[in-house]
């Protein structure tokens, strides 16, 4: 199973950090073992490593984001247009 590092931007990040929405919705799309990080000189840039039962799953999910997906990254006020995926190698 692979191990990604999610890196974005929100715009509140106490808000991110507290939010059950990525306990909610990252596991149905085979996410696991999800540890979240701040960059404590740049608070508004977060990261997320976790493991992906199928990469290419998920990354169809991020392409063409379903309405739940959508309103969970506004309700952590996720940027994604400042997403970037690491993949182990």
């Amino acid at each position: 199973m692979p191990t990604i590092i999610v890196t974005h931007e929100v715009t509140d990040t106490d808000h991110w950090l507290s939010s059950p929405k990525r306990e909610e919705l990252l596991p149905s799309l085979g996410a696991s073992n999800l540890r979240t990080f701040v960059n404590p000189q740049d608070r508004t840039r977060v990261g997320l490593v976790m493991d992906v039962a199928d990469l290419d799953a998920l990354f169809a999910a991020l392409q063409n984001p379903s309405d739940e997906l959508i309103e969970g990254m506004k309700y952590d006020t996720v940027l994604p247009e400042t997403m970037a995926i690491l993949v182990a190698s």
